[in-house]
């Protein structure tokens, strides 16, 4: 994601007291507007209905905001809350935490200097012939400057917001705290093991010595793939709160809506047949499907950036999708409610009725598996289908099943490949890229 280079920067609240502060005026200021929409109500007559109250546009627009000046956890839990619209949050917030996916404030340049000085010490600059200032990137986690060093190597240099790591714990407690007061989880859902595993898996993605790692794991089982690049990590400059790898130049993936036909249908088809991959070969899933972390090169080769949010496959977790692929592709509807159970992402928190969208949803978006020939992504209204589904689902606000948080991440990295599809207007022949892996999954 590129920051906007007349952007000013925002100072990170860095401690756990100013993270609840400005938590505490949020709430404070969603209750006041609350209150005063009430009294209109009863002035004009009308009943009364608190979460009409609380959830309103309004607060949503100034929770998204609020989120994304925090950044950090606070961000983070409004990303992972955002990826299933209409399923855990009502469409109309969860519409607007969307922008936390894409749009973080940048540090100030004093506030940076401040933490390259705690990492680097205070003659820093003197190891870099260039340091560009402006982020070229802005995330929750951290931003992105592109560097030159004194023997010559291009870097992109992540640099982690001050304090998050700290703060993640506290945070999520708070955000919680806030959706159960303002009443925007379904009545009865228990978002106690959602926030557990986004509490571990904030606690990694902040971990900039794991994502080293998961570069390094990415550069080895992709080395000898000319369709994709990763970005090599430069050890001596890498810290805890800093990550050093090669500056890798590409085209984001989303602007190459006007290459050539087979340009964009190449791409989608690479992208596809890695999260595959990812899932039944690997075991190993970098699950934020974000396009910002997808460059093309002239020659068509795939920059893959952004190893934070690896997420491991276990054994058992690959075995279920693999019964819930084989059960797509051949359409048999009870297979295919077995193994939605298996993978945990139908439960008996789910009225029939929803059972049955889960159930209609998942034979819908395996049609274009099933589709022999090229399947045209721009011409099918797939998508808006699926979503459409989904937010009708979301109305009814009885469902107390929150699935495991690898699940949904695995869904949200498949359902991001569906939309990078739709985006590039790709004709992608799905059946001959599923069937080796469904031909291996069946040893």
């Amino acid at each position: 994601m590129v920051t906007d280079p007349d952007r000013p920067g925002v100072r990170v609240p860095a401690g756990r007291l100013s993270r609840m502060a400005r938590l505490g005026g949020l709430a404070g200021g969603i209750a006041g507007r609350a209150a005063y929409g009430g009294l209109k109500q009863i002035a004009g007559g009308k009943g009364l209905d608190p979460r009409d109250l609380l959830l309103t546009p309004a607060n949503a627009q100034r929770i998204a905001g609020e989120l994304a000046k925090m950044r950090g956890a606070a961000m983070k839990v409004g990303q992972l809350l955002s990826m299933d619209a209409g399923e855990v949050l009502p469409p109309e917030i969860a519409t607007l935490l969307d922008r936390l996916r894409s749009d973080a404030d940048p540090m100030p340049p004093r506030q940076l200097r401040e933490v390259l000085n705690a990492e680097w010490g205070r003659d820093w600059l003197q190891r870099f012939r260039r340091f560009d200032v402006r982020p070229i990137a802005a995330a929750s986690i951290g931003q992105v400057h592109r560097a030159v060093t004194k023997d010559g190597r291009d870097l992109a240099l992540k640099v982690q917001y001050p304090g998050v790591r700290a703060s993640i714990d506290s945070d999520i407690a708070n955000i919680a705290g806030l959706i159960k007061w303002s009443g925007a989880a379904p009545k009865g859902m228990d978002l106690a093991p959602l926030m557990a595993d986004a509490r571990a898996q904030l606690h990694e993605e902040a971990d900039y010595a794991r994502e080293g790692r998961n570069l390094d794991a990415f550069a080895a089982m992709l080395g000898d793939d000319p369709a994709f690049r990763v970005p090599a990590r430069h050890p001596d400059l890498c810290t805890p709160n800093v990550l050093a790898m090669d500056f890798a130049p590409g085209t984001p993936v989303e602007r190459r809506t006007t290459a050539p036909q087979d340009l964009r249908d190449e791409t989608a088809r690479r992208l596809v047949d890695l999260t595959l991959r990812e899932l039944f070969v690997l075991g190993r899933m970098q699950t934020d499907p974000n396009f910002a972390n997808y460059l093309v090169e002239d020659g068509g080769r795939i920059v893959l950036l952004d190893f934070g949010a690896v997420r491991d496959i276990p054994p058992e977790v690959q075995t279920a999708f693999r019964r819930l692929m084989h059960a797509g592709l051949s359409r048999d509807r009870t297979a295919a409610e077995a193994a939605l159970e298996e993978t945990g992402l139908i439960g008996p928190g789910l009225s029939t009725r929803q059972r049955e969208t889960v159930l209609s949803m998942f034979d819908l978006a395996m049609t274009p598996l099933r589709t022999p020939g090229a399947f045209d992504f721009g011409a099918s209204d797939l998508p808006r289908r699926l979503r459409d589904m989904g937010l009708e689902m979301g109305d009814e606000r009885t469902a107390t099943h929150v699935p495991p948080v690898t699940a949904l991440l695995i869904q949200r990295k498949v359902a991001g490949m569906y939309l990078l599809a739709a985006r590039l207007r790709a004709r992608v022949d799905l059946a001959t890229v599923v069937e080796r892996y469904a031909r291996e999954s069946l040893g």
